[in-house]
């Protein structure tokens, strides 16, 4: 067999040949429909399309990009780490990964000594949740087979991550999924009656943003911790989505049950600012389950995505972007609820799920006509949008945004009527 390198094929010049979405269909798995664009450039809170459209970018990435799109602070981290060491094997470390280990611990138990707490870096949500289960499968052993999770949650796609998501289209395909995992509702008496001895661990959102970004009814965080020390089971927060100031606070589980300390926390998405990252950060004896051998990742920890990180939490921090997403979340939330077709808005800080009235929708054609006026947003569930935008969306952006929504919403109301 001959062993001679054979030459790529040549891309078809621009303006020839197929077009990018179809270039698209026959060259990646469709695992995500048909893509509602071609983006080709960003910079802050909007993106540019291939046909040179501008948009506002109120997705984010799905809550990833915090800081918008090519911000200097990521930029340079990426471009210096990325000069001087791109990536090692974790039978080494860098500086980079060992002060993003010790910033997350900070930053996820502000006050509590470090010293009890450790981090795992992985490289996304989905792998930071399943680092999570294994280390409750480890403090379960064979005498505790249960792991509790919450009806419409949403913890990942790979197996062990999707044993733990509620949404049966999701689960059927792919069933059967590791065993052991039982759903109860967002309720204090289901969660007291599910609880007991043989359970390992309680897995929850703060908020569940595939939902429609429904949060935890009050005291429901609280009342978890209680009843999982009580049973001697784990409590699990995934802050994937709601983590890193995007709820107004550093984790959402500050801001929903102050005090509160999870056994272990969850994180990924706005963490590396576009970079792909997760980690999870285990406290007490959960941080010394998971020993060598017993868990691993060739990318997690890699220095240019830890760099990446370190420049978001710094960014964070300086321009104060956790406080801005609270104010801005309390003022845009009001002014959107008070929209006609609006029943109203979920939520804390900038992940707000805007409900919508019977006749307003289906979302799903809302948010296309919301994509058509310029406005990037997504639809969860049918009769919600989701707004997760960059912390440093302008006021002004949001302020365009809310009359926008308003001009479709009657334009779909006046429609109905003449129908």
């Amino acid at each position: 067999m001959s062993t001679t390198p054979q030459p790529v094929p040549p891309a078809p010049a621009p303006g020839t040949g197929p077009s990018w979405t179809e270039r698209y269909a026959a060259a990646v798995m469709n695992t995500f429909g048909t893509p509602q664009r071609v983006l080709v450039r960003g910079r802050g809170a909007h993106v540019w399309d291939a046909e040179g459209r501008q948009y506002t970018d109120l997705l984010a990435g799905i809550a990833v990009n915090c800081l918008g799109h090519a911000h200097p602070a990521v930029v340079s981290a990426v471009t210096q780490q990325l000069s001087t060491l791109g990536h090692v094997s974790n039978f080494f470390t860098t500086t980079a990964q060992v002060e993003l280990a010790e910033a997350l611990i900070r930053l996820v138990h502000p006050g509590l000594d470090a010293s009890d707490s450790r981090v795992f870096l992985a490289s996304s949500g989905a792998e930071a949740n399943e680092a999570a289960l294994k280390i409750a499968r480890r403090h379960g052993g064979g005498a505790r087979p249960r792991v509790l999770a919450l009806e419409n949650a949403f913890h990942g796609r790979t197996m062990g991550a999707l044993a733990l998501t509620h949404k049966a289209a999701y689960r059927e395909p792919f069933e059967p999924l590791p065993g052991g995992v039982e759903f109860v509702p967002a309720d204090l008496g289901a969660l007291q009656a599910a609880m007991g001895e043989d359970v390992c661990a309680l897995i929850v959102e703060p908020i569940q943003g595939e939902a429609g970004v429904r949060p935890l009814p009050e005291g429901l965080l609280t009342a978890a911790r209680r009843l999982t020390r009580e049973a001697g089971a784990l409590l699990i927060v995934d802050e994937v989505q709601t983590g890193m100031g995007r709820c107004g606070t550093w984790m959402a589980h500050h801001l929903l049950a102050p005090g509160t300390t999870p056994d272990v926390v969850t994180l990924a998405k706005g963490l590396g600012g576009g970079l792909p990252i997760g980690a999870v950060v285990a406290t007490g004896p959960a941080a010394q389950l998971l020993g060598p051998g017993q868990h691993g990742t060739t990318f997690g920890g890699n220095p240019v995505c830890a760099a990446a990180a370190l420049a978001v939490i710094r960014t964070l921090r300086d321009e104060h972007l956790p406080e801005r997403a609270a104010a801005l979340g309390r003022r845009w939330s009001g002014q959107i609820a008070a929209l006609p077709g609006v029943r109203g808005v979920r939520g804390a800080g900038l992940l707000l799920g805007v409900v919508l009235e019977e006749g307003a929708g289906p979302a799903a054609e809302v948010q296309a006509e919301l994509m058509d006026r310029g406005f990037i947003v997504n639809a969860p569930c049918p009769d919600t949008l989701r707004l997760a935008p960059p912390l440093v969306l302008s006021d002004a952006d949001a302020d365009s945004f809310t009359r926008v929504l308003g001009e479709v919403l009657a334009s779909r109301a006046s429609r109905q009527e003449q129908a």
